[in-house]
């Protein structure tokens, strides 16, 4: 067994015949909220950081593509240079006001998610605004529910009262925005990027995709029920580290490896195979609020444990590899813990 710890991994970027898997033609989705200067920094981006990051994108010559496409595509392990689709959760009105415009100045599709009980309020768009910008070609309206709640069953939720919760908050969405808007795509984006296994088999009884919150590229071993897209509020979307981002691989790993969403053991227990394409010396893991961590890899088996215990409802892993020419393997894991409040 070899135990590493990665405070004292200083590799140099060097490119390394690992696996033809960089050739792949992954998709990097973006997660925006507001587009704004004055809205809530943890949710917005500011107007000039997006101009930038639209730049970047342009400069790396990056393809915009509509999410579905590009989802169905990576999962398909299509061969060819990453792709990239953005996304805008909740419909707020700065997103009509502001992003819109300077994506069509691009010609860039996107999606928005909508939470359709807020469709109209205060700071929202009305359903007039969503259904211009939905004619528009390549912009696409999909569900994130009806009340933005978390859909994951609550600690003593009578499981059918649960079922009737979440049918209701999905279904009525979907419903909803078929009706005013004349489609409603297959696609979702769980509140809060909140999900179990139990949610996971609603969209997959569905035929929907499902897109949380963690970060990573989707990839060929992706989860169709729990997609990853990396969120780009000011905290996250800096330029420094944009480019790892637009850039990173689909960590070879099944999703059927990885284990459900919720937390049982504090702190959990992330373990994977690690493909004989990698060297376990250059893995590098890191833990929500705890930085870098060690993990133990034995005969090709990674076991990644984070050294404290956790106290917040939302909690990751992220491991990342060298993937050749600067680029990284990104694997995101996030677990929920239903025993801390509600946000």
């Amino acid at each position: 067994m070899v135990r590493r710890s990665l405070l004292m991994i200083a590799l140099p970027l060097i490119s390394l015949p690992l696996t033809s898997l960089s050739a792949v033609a992954d998709l990097v989705a973006l997660q925006y909220h507001h587009v704004s200067d004055s809205t809530p920094s943890a949710t917005s981006t500011s107007v000039s950081l997006f101009e930038a990051q639209l730049d970047m994108i342009s400069e790396l010559d990056l393809e915009v593509v509509p999410l579905q496409a590009g989802t169905e595509q990576a999962l398909a392990g299509s061969d060819g240079p990453n792709q990239l689709a953005i996304t805008f959760d909740d419909a707020y009105d700065s997103v009509y006001e502001t992003a819109a415009p300077m994506l069509a100045e691009r010609d860039y599709p996107y999606t928005i998610f909508v939470n359709t009980d807020a469709v109209g309020k205060h700071g929202y768009m009305t359903w007039a605004q969503l259904a211009e910008l939905g004619a528009k070609p390549g912009v696409t309206i999909a569900n994130h529910s009806t009340d933005h709640a978390h859909l994951a069953r609550k600690p003593g939720e009578p499981e059918d009262q649960w079922h009737s919760r979440v049918e209701h908050s999905m279904d009525a969405a979907q419903a909803l925005i078929e009706d005013k808007l004349g489609s409603a795509p297959p696609l979702f984006a769980y509140p809060y990027g909140e999900f179990d296994s139990a949610l996971e088999a609603k969209l997959a009884d569905r035929g929907w995709y499902g897109y949380g919150q963690q970060s990573g590229p989707i990839g060929e071993h992706s989860g169709t029920t729990r997609l990853p897209r990396f969120p780009m509020a000011n905290a996250y979307g800096q330029l420094n580290s944009l480019p790892d981002k637009l850039q990173s691989k689909a960590f070879p790993v099944p999703a059927d490896q990885l284990p459900d969403g919720v937390l049982t053991d504090n702190p959990p227990l992330l373990s994977f195979n690690l493909p004989d394409t990698m060297d376990a010396g250059r893995l590098t893991c890191f833990a929500s609020g705890q930085g870098r961590i060690d993990f133990e890899a034995t005969n090709g088996e990674i076991k990644v444990r984070a050294p404290e215990a956790f106290n917040s409802r939302r909690l990751r892993y992220n491991c990342t590899h060298p993937a050749g020419n600067g680029a990284f393997y990104w694997l995101s894991h996030q677990w929920l813990d239903p025993e801390q409040p509600e946000d």
